[in-house]
């Protein structure tokens, strides 16, 4: 098993910049790939940014090219999300996943508001 803790959510105006954490603990080394999904009130939950285990392949979402970045810090167990030119409709809140042989695993999530 693997325990997902993200930090980073907060308020932000649009236009503005937040930089989303996870650190993942327990079985990481058999962690496959591992992303970042959101789910706004009402919406189903959606992949945002998504990254295999040590290496440079990722998906980004169409809503966030350009503006959002994912990157890993393998030393620290850690996945970041950065997000720039936030804009209202990236409201909702940020779960952090991994996959371990095609089981999921979610952090509790952290909620970014973007006002206008």
């Amino acid at each position: 098993q693997v325990q997902l803790v993200e930090s980073g959510g907060g308020s932000v105006q649009a236009g503005g910049s937040l930089r989303l954490s996870c650190v993942a603990s327990g079985y990481t080394h058999s962690i496959n790939f591992m992303g970042w999904f959101r789910q706004a009130p009402g919406k189903e939950r959606e992949a945002v940014v998504t990254i295999l285990t040590g290496s440079d392949y990722s998906y980004t979402a169409d809503s966030v090219k350009g503006r959002f970045a994912i990157s890993q810090e393998a030393a620290k167990n850690t996945l970041y999300l950065q997000m720039n030119s936030l804009k209202p409709e990236d409201t909702a809140m940020y779960y952090c996943t991994a996959n371990i042989d095609g089981s999921n695993y979610w952090g509790q999530g952290t909620q970014v508001t973007v006002s206008s």
